[in-house]
């Protein structure tokens, strides 16, 4: 049986503060909300492990920020794993969840059962984009992919970019329940300094692999022994504890930091979301000529949209598409993607 207090904490991030290290975290777990983002696709082992990573690392992150609508995180890569992206959506209220979608394409035919799924992303970049709504500029934040993991790059990418010491801790599978399916299960704790570092620190390079900064390049004195402890304190968590159910957050953060003068604030719930829809679609296929609409139209007469996120498809009459003079036809698709 599963007790009320154990599904309580399923698909949350709980805020934390460390207020004798001047240390900021989060503690996040996902239940089904990732079930939900893997079972829309049949990805392989590897793949899967790495949405669920880059899920993860989403719920963290997106929670630390003052949205108003949406931060992305993009894996690009040269390797058979060509793309990771995810998006969450802030809440729209005070009381309604935050949503998340993740997706990832792949080449079936190029992955290595001798390499770890990080290294088959090959050569690239991981990039924080951050949309504050409509009358606001985009941001935009890029790392190279680097440190052998998903979770070592959004660290580096605070690094080099903010100059904001960070660590994720993360634990992610499949898992069955006493009395219930076998699923997915994820959860992480991340920990952020705020020291006073100067903007140039970041000119100087770092010791990290390729001249990125790492947490040492920033901090020292007190600072430094407050975030060695702290680390040290969360090296001591067992992947069971991250993943639950059993033990709650807050129990967790007491077991981990009872020293360090743990104080937590609201959990936010977090659901899978996906922000696709007919007018969208139709929105994307506006740029294209009448003569590109027709390379798109299938036999059948209709031209279809996939949503990579959620899985939807959509089906238009052509003659609805595009705009009405014929111009220099771009590179004609099947199938449109959003």
């Amino acid at each position: 049986m599963i007790s009320t207090l154990e599904i309580a904490w399923d698909d949350t991030v709980l805020p934390f503060q460390l207020d004798l290290s001047d240390v900021r975290g989060r503690v996040a777990r996902l239940d089904g909300t990732l079930e939900r983002i893997l079972s829309q696709h049949s990805y392989p082992p590897l793949v899967e492990a790495l949405v669920a990573e880059a899920a993860l690392l989403t719920a963290l992150i997106g929670q630390t920020l003052k949205l108003r609508w949406k931060l992305s995180l993009q894996i690009r890569g040269s390797g058979p794993v060509r793309i990771i992206a995810t998006d969450y959506f802030a809440p729209a209220d005070e009381n309604a969840p935050a949503q998340i979608r993740a997706w990832a394409s792949y080449d079936a035919d190029k992955l290595s059962a001798d390499q770890t799924g990080f290294d088959q992303i090959g050569q690239g970049y991981f990039a924080v984009l951050i949309d504050q709504g409509e009358g606001t500029l985009p941001y935009q934040g890029i790392t190279p992919l680097a440190g052998g993991s998903l979770s070592a790059c959004a660290e580096s990418y605070f690094a080099q970019s903010e100059q904001l010491p960070t660590r994720f801790q993360l634990a992610f599978g499949r898992s069955r329940l006493k009395g219930g399916a076998e699923g997915w299960r994820a959860g992480g704790v991340m920990l952020q300094h705020m020291p006073k570092a100067s903007p140039l620190v970041a000119n100087a390079g770092g010791s990290g692999e390729g001249g990125l900064l790492t947490p040492a390049d920033i901090l020292d004195g007190d600072e430094g022994e407050n975030w060695t402890r702290v680390n040290l304190l969360l090296d001591t968590v067992e992947e069971i504890e991250m993943i639950g159910p059993t033990l709650p957050p807050t129990d967790l953060l007491v077991r981990l930091f009872h020293e360090e003068g743990p104080r937590v604030f609201d959990a936010q719930p977090l659901r899978f979301g996906c922000t696709c829809s007919p007018e969208k679609v139709r929105q994307s296929l506006s740029i294209y000529s009448a003569k590109d609409i027709a390379t798109m139209t299938t036999d059948a007469g209709t031209v279809t949209a996939d949503c990579q996120f959620c899985g939807a498809h959509y089906e238009f009459d052509p003659a609805t598409l595009g705009f009405e003079a014929e111009g220099q036809s771009s590179e004609g698709k099947r199938d449109a993607q959003i």
